[in-house]
C-alpha cells in the first residue's frame, strides 16, 4: 500500500493506493460510519460489507436524482446518523457523486470518504470533490465542490467489472492523455485494453498516473476558474447526449471527444484528430454517431459552464495540450450544423 496526502485549499485528502478494503476499519470507526453502495456492488462483494451499517441503492445514472438523495437522508435519520457520522461511498461515479452530495448537505455537512469500485470512478469521478445529481436530461445540474477525507483504491473490485465498464474508464484516461500527457497517449497507442486487464502492475501504474494528473489540475484550480475547465474535454457535447440516448458516460464522452477533435482541427489547426479517434476506437469506444443536433444544442444552452451568450469549449492544440476556447452560441450552432 502507498499513502499520499494531498492539500486542496482548506482541506486535505489521504490517498491510499494499491490498498485493501479491509483497511477501511483503520480509517473510520464502524459504529460511527454508514456505507452507501448499490445493489450490484453489494451483491458481488457482500462479505466485505459484513458488520457495516449499509444503505443499498438502485444502480444506474437514472437514479442519480433528488429522490434518491431523499431516500438516503431518510435512512440516515433512521440509523441515528449525526454530525460525527462518516459517510463512505463504495461504488462507481453515481455512488460517489450521491454520497459526497449527501455528506455536504446532511446536518450542514458531515465527513465522507470514497472507495471507488469502477475504473471510471478510480481515475476520474471520485477525485476532485465535485458531487451532484442530475435534473431531467441536465447532467450534474445541482451539486457542490467538497473534498472527501480519503480515497481508498482497492483494485480487486475491478475484477468483477464487465468489459463496457473498463471501456467507460478508458474514455477518461484517453481524455487525460489528450489534454495533459502526450507520453501517456503514446503508452495507450502501444497497448490494448486487455494488456491492462492482464497486467496488475501496469494497471496500478496507469490508475495512479491518472489520479495524479487530475489531482494536480484540481489542486491548481479547485473551483474551476481556469485550468480545471480542461477536464471537461469531450464533456460539453457528451453530457448533452448522454441522457438523451441513455449512453454510458464513457460512450457519450468518447463521442464528445471525437467531435471536439474535429472542431480543434477546424479552429486550432489540430493535426492529430485521426490518431485520437483511432485510439478511442482501439479501446472499444464509439466515435462518430448520429444524434439530434438541434436537441443537443438546446440542452447545451442550459449547460452550467455557459456564460450568458457563450460557453467555454475545450479544444486541443496538440495531443497533451488542451485549451479553453470561449465560443458564442451562434458560432457553436453553425459548427453543430456541419455535423449533420
Amino acid at each position: 500500500m502507498k499513502k499520499k496526502k494531498v492539500s486542496f485549499g482548506n482541506s486535505a485528502v489521504d490517498y491510499y493506493f494499491h490498498a485493501d478494503f479491509a483497511r477501511l476499519e483503520k480509517l473510520v470507526a464502524k459504529e460511527r460510519t454508514v456505507i452507501v453502495t448499490d445493489e450490484h456492488v453489494f451483491k458481488t462483494h457482500q462479505k466485505k460489507f459484513k458488520g457495516w451499517n449499509t444503505i443499498v441503492l438502485k444502480p444506474g445514472e437514472e437514479f442519480k436524482v433528488q429522490q434518491t438523495v431523499d431516500v438516503v437522508i431518510d435512512q440516515l435519520i433512521e440509523l441515528g446518523a449525526d454530525r460525527k457520522t462518516t459517510l463512505v461511498g463504495v461504488g462507481g461515479g453515481v455512488i460517489t457523486d450521491i454520497t459526497g452530495y449527501v455528506a455536504g448537505i446532511y446536518m450542514r455537512g458531515i465527513a465522507c470518504g470514497f472507495v471507488p469500485t469502477s475504473l471510471l470512478a478510480m481515475v476520474d469521478a471520485s477525485i476532485g470533490g465535485k458531487n451532484g445529481i442530475d435534473v431531467g436530461v441536465y447532467k450534474n445540474m445541482v451539486g457542490l465542490i467538497r473534498q472527501p477525507s480519503f480515497l481508498l483504491f482497492d483494485h480487486s473490485f475491478l475484477k468483477s467489472l464487465p468489459k463496457v465498464e473498463w471501456q467507460n474508464g478508458f474514455a477518461e484516461i484517453i481524455k487525460h492523455a489528450a489534454i495533459k500527457d502526450a507520453a501517456l497517449f503514446k503508452l495507450l497507442q502501444s497497448h490494448r485494453l486487455t494488456d491492462f486487464q492482464r497486467d496488475a502492475q501496469l494497471l496500478a501504474k496507469l490508475i495512479e498516473r491518472n489520479v495524479l494528473i487530475k489531482t494536480k489540475v484540481v489542486v491548481n484550480d479547485e473551483f474551476e476558474k481556469g485550468e480545471r475547465k480542461l477536464l471537461n474535454y469531450g464533456h460539453t457535447l457528451g453530457h448533452a447526449i448522454e441522457n438523451m440516448y441513455e449512453l454510458s458516460h464513457g460512450q457519450a464522452i468518447s463521442i464528445g471527444m471525437t467531435y471536439a477533435a474535429l472542431m480543434s482541427k477546424q479552429l486550432k489547426g489540430f493535426k492529430q484528430a485521426d490518431e485520437l479517434i483511432a485510439v478511442l476506437d482501439k479501446y472499444g469506444l464509439p466515435t462518430f454517431a448520429e444524434f439530434d443536433t438541434k436537441e443537443a444544442f438546446r440542452i447545451l444552452q442550459k449547460d452550467k459552464k455557459k456564460d450568458n451568450q457563450q460557453i467555454s469549449y475545450i479544444l486541443l492544440e496538440k495531443i497533451g495540450k488542451g485549451v479553453v476556447q470561449p465560443l458564442l452560441f451562434v458560432q457553436l450552432k453553425e459548427i453543430f450544423n456541419q455535423f449533420t
